[in-house]
């Protein structure tokens, strides 16, 4: 029995030297880690006159579709905002061009852009509040740190990958349609936004119903809407909604019954959105990875506050 019980202890001060070691060691190093890739990706949001590099370079991005060429443009971001675009619109009844343009002193700021930054700058500050001279002392104090990193990076991840919903009316409504010059015919939606790594143009063709008719929507209105007849619930961002559903559908706007008659979305790929998503999912298998190992050690001592 005193031999086992010597073995417990022995092997207890070991795991006890190898958890010191985690807490002052390993776990600054995970940290600095996280901040240099946290650091590299906050360098792909950087804005105009936000630091020592100077203003943002503007970026041209030819927008297109494989399985359509009535829509074409070219959008040209800069930082968050979008500071040109030039769109061509062939209309599918009886193949006449369109052209319309941003107003030369109209930028549209990209809220997606703006938030998945801000979300970094607030995981970095967390991460170098606790400096290589901080001492943590339970692994519980590291766990809340990590959750807290990783709920900021969560949100920086799902602002670019998760759109949230937005009804016709409300895009109808929104500034976008103010933007260009000439305005947009009254019976044109147009809206921008970010999913994934791509920006995203998509414009909705609308025509007026008959005060009489009797034309239902062909789409079930789902469950959130409201049960007037504003229509489908569209993906939203700040600065717009994402992807329409495909079918067509009715919706009231103001006195008028409309109804969306084509929708066409155009999209391209923003390589360096692309290497943002990829270092957000790093650092949260980084945050991940050491919570497992502080976990690892908790297991042995229940009764102490890991």
């Amino acid at each position: 029995m005193a031999t086992v019980m010597a073995a417990t202890a022995a092997e207890r001060a070991v795991l006890e030297e190898e958890f010191r070691w985690l807490l002052h060691d390993e776990v600054h190093a995970v940290l600095k880690q996280l901040q240099d890739i946290l650091k590299e990706a906050s360098l792909r949001f950087t804005l105009p006159g936000s630091g020592t590099e100077g203003p943002a370079k503007q970026e041209n991005f030819i927008l297109g579709s494989c399985g359509t060429d009535q829509v074409k443009g070219v959008l040209t971001l800069q930082g968050d905002a979008l500071s040109q675009a030039d769109v061509n619109l062939k209309m599918p009844r009886n193949n006449q061009l369109l052209h319309f343009a941003f107003r030369e002193d109209k930028q549209w700021k990209l809220q997606q852009i703006q938030d998945a930054r801000n979300h970094v700058s607030q995981a970095i500050y967390l991460l170098t509040s606790r400096d290589q001279s901080y001492q943590f002392k339970t692994g519980a104090e590291v766990l809340k740190l990590m959750d807290a990193v990783m709920l900021q990076l969560t949100r920086a991840r799902n602002r670019l990958t998760t759109p949230a919903t937005l009804t016709l009316p409300e895009i109808a409504a929104s500034g976008l349609t103010r933007m260009f010059a000439p305005a947009l015919p009254s019976d044109l939606l147009v809206n921008v936004y970010i999913n994934l790594n791509k920006l995203c143009l998509t414009v909705y063709q609308l025509h007026a119903l008959q005060p009489n008719s009797t034309k239902v929507r062909r789409d079930p209105c789902p469950a959130h809407c409201p049960p007037d007849g504003f229509g489908a619930v569209l993906p939203r961002t700040s600065g717009g909604p994402g992807t329409p559903t495909p079918s067509l559908h009715t919706w009231r706007w103001g006195s008028q019954r409309l109804e969306v008659s084509h929708v066409h979305k155009v999209e391209c790929v923003i390589p360096w959105l692309n290497d943002a998503l990829v270092y957000f999912t790093v650092s949260l298998q980084l945050c991940q990875q050491l919570k497992d190992k502080i976990s690892v050690f908790s297991s042995y001592w229940s009764y102490r506050p890991f």
